[in-house]
């Protein structure tokens, strides 16, 4: 029986990314800031452990507890909606430290143990706005931008011990909180001449009526990813995602 760990499993795409894998037979570790037993089923199968990606000793002590692993899915994560401009640098930095340096702390932890093994898997959640350039999400998008770009090279370079390294890019989901976060985000700052586009912006993030991504979508290309070895080494999820890398291809 092979065993999953992954990363911010509170709610949204972690969440159902774990029910997934539960269902189908695998071990699967729900990683969140502080447990909660309410939101997955029972299981002799599930293990739950605190986890902070943003935390060393944190992780240390996450990995430790977990054991021998077979994938690892870097899904923790937060968005911030703010133009450019007006973006709180402790907001750019929050989106940094758990979207971009949170993942790559996480790899540089259970790596090791893969390339000794010469198998495993790690696939790292970012987003199909790193296909697009949209108004409000500059630092957001950077954040997830670096992980694309991380997570190539780290494939480049495991694969000859046998370790493969995949990218799952969602949509805009109503099964997040991304919105409402990214909204919170936003901070004090004085948006005033962006008060258009602000509003633009947000109403389009609260549209279901055009192509949107479910967190089944997600948990679906995260299974591929970590199951067929043929998967391609970018995995749009949901259909306004698949949208994006069709343009962009």
């Amino acid at each position: 029986m092979k065993t999953i760990l992954i990363t911010g499993c509170s709610s949204g795409f972690g969440l159902e990314i774990a029910r997934y894998f539960l269902a189908r037979d695998w071990q699967v570790i729900a990683t969140m800031r502080i447990p909660r037993s309410e939101v997955l089923p029972s299981s002799d199968r599930l293990r739950m452990l605190a986890l902070d990606v943003t935390d060393p000793d944190s992780i240390h002590k996450a990995v430790e507890a977990a054991g021998p692993i077979d994938a690892l899915v870097n899904n923790a994560g937060f968005g911030a909606a703010s133009p450019a401009e007006a973006t709180p640098m402790a907001t750019v930095r929050g989106l940094f430290e758990t979207n971009t340096f949170g993942t790559i702390a996480m790899t540089q932890a259970i790596v090791p143990r893969f390339r000794e093994r010469k198998a495993g898997v790690v696939v790292n959640v970012t987003s199909s706005v790193t296909l697009r350039a949209l108004p409000l999400l500059a630092a957001y998008r950077a954040s997830k931008a670096a992980v694309n770009a991380f997570t190539e090279s780290l494939a480049v370079e495991l694969e000859p011990f046998g370790v493969r390294v995949r990218l799952v890019l969602p949509g805009r989901s109503p099964d997040t909180r991304f919105g409402e976060n990214a909204q919170a985000h936003m901070g004090g700052a004085d948006h005033a001449a962006y008060a258009e586009l602000v509003k633009k912006v947000f109403v389009q993030l609260r549209d279901t009526s055009s192509p949107t991504t479910r967190a089944l979508d997600v948990a679906e290309a995260v299974w591929r990813a970590v199951t067929d070895p043929k998967s391609p080494m970018r995995i749009p999820a949901g259909a306004d995602a698949e949208a994006r890398a069709a343009a962009a291809a």
